[in-house]
């Protein structure tokens, strides 16, 4: 699978490690930035290029995810919604990771360079990655609702 990748500052070890890790593991990691550590980057520069990227190659048919990087990966997460077709989901768990990908088929996890350790970071990584969507009906029904609103602009009607 391919896996893109956008951090800041914040996020640099953990990306540098995933990169590695990835490619053990069999994924095709990308790195969308930054280069190089500068305290006063701004996460937005990376984070929309990983999930640009990320829709692109699923909507030409590629399997895709993206991973966005930051302190906390509140930011991260935001950024990365901004992108039409973006699911981005925080992780600070093996649940929310899973749940993530089985409950909100995300197809970003955004990850708190500062609150983890590497080796808990990673695991959240790898969760997100193994896990299936459920494809249950209810779950489909949501993420149709907000597809739709984020195409047309209309809010869904109260049930």
């Amino acid at each position: 699978m391919r896996v893109h990748l956008g951090c800041d500052h914040a996020g640099l070890e953990l990306r540098d490690h995933l990169m590695g890790w990835l490619a053990d593991h069999g994924h095709e990691p990308v790195d969308h930035g930054p280069s190089a550590y500068d305290p006063e980057d701004d996460y937005p520069t990376f984070c929309l290029r990983a999930a640009e990227a990320v829709i692109a190659d699923r909507t030409s048919g590629v399997e895709a995810l993206g991973i966005v990087i930051g302190g906390s990966g509140n930011g991260e997460q935001i950024a990365a919604n901004k992108v039409a077709g973006a699911r981005a989901a925080l992780a600070w768990s093996e649940e929310t990771a899973r749940l993530a990908r089985e409950h909100n088929d995300a197809n970003v996890v955004a990850i708190g360079g500062r609150l983890h350790t590497v080796e808990e970071m990673t695991h959240f990584v790898e969760v997100f990655l193994t896990t299936p969507f459920s494809g249950a009906p209810r779950h489909l029904r949501r993420i149709t609702m907000m597809a739709d609103y984020e195409r047309t602009g209309e809010l869904p009607p109260l049930t």
